[in-house]
């Protein structure tokens, strides 16, 4: 067997989260917030918004005005949903590792806190075609922080975790890649994350190769 060779058959598949990592919707999900907030958001709110489903942000959020958090939701979803649908753009590098991956035969999955409306958004622009899987919050009982969304992708793809990377920018989308088992590649948006054993962090996609997501797992 070809050295080349061995070095390919750990990555078994790339999982990927959508906001914020593929494309820069993490700003538009802050602008979002801030508007059903009716405030501007602070360093103290990030725990609550970035990387959290929208259930999470609208409970959050009722417990400060007192409005109902179904309510609140629904404004959420469409405050949100109407951003993505005229500002998405794609993150530096992204489409480009999307392709070399799939030159390659590394299978890949896209895996979000977003509902599943917001992903088939974020999907059309990205191309459907990337992804073999995609796991949205509408999938799984538990979201992110929980591990459940990247088992329940690589149950679909029928790999082990411990032969994923994934590639989160939050540390609620990195606490859950590893409750799963899975190697993380971290590109942080809009706040920073330590690198720690099994985690790298990459200030951008832009360059990375196949080669270099399989060099994480060896």
């Amino acid at each position: 067997m070809k050295e080349t060779d061995m070095t390919r058959l750990p990555l078994q598949a790339v999982l990927f989260d959508m906001d914020g990592t593929l494309v820069d919707t993490e700003r538009l999900w802050w602008e979002a917030v801030e508007r059903v907030a009716g405030r501007d958001l602070t360093e103290a709110d990030r725990a609550d918004v970035l990387g959290r489903p929208v259930e999470h942000t609208a409970g959050w959020l009722s417990a400060a005005t007192g409005t109902p958090a179904v309510d609140l939701a629904g404004t959420l979803h469409q405050e949100f949903a109407d951003r993505v649908r005229t500002g998405v753009v794609p993150r530096p590098g992204a489409l480009d590792l999307l392709d070399a991956l799939a030159r390659e035969g590394v299978p890949t999955a896209l895996v979000t806190a977003s509902p599943r409306s917001v992903a088939d958004t974020v999907l059309d622009v990205l191309g459907t075609d990337r992804f073999a899987v995609s796991v949205t919050a509408d999938d799984t009982d538990r979201t992110k922080p929980d591990p459940d969304p990247y088992l329940a992708a690589c149950h679909a793809l029928g790999v082990d975790p411990s032969g994923c990377v994934a590639v989160e920018d939050t540390e609620t989308g990195v606490a859950s890649a590893e409750a799963a088992g899975c190697t993380v590649l971290a590109v942080p948006s809009l706040a920073p994350i330590e690198a720690a054993p099994g985690r790298t962090v990459e200030a951008s996609l832009a360059g990375l190769t196949p080669s270099a997501l399989r060099a994480l797992l060896m």
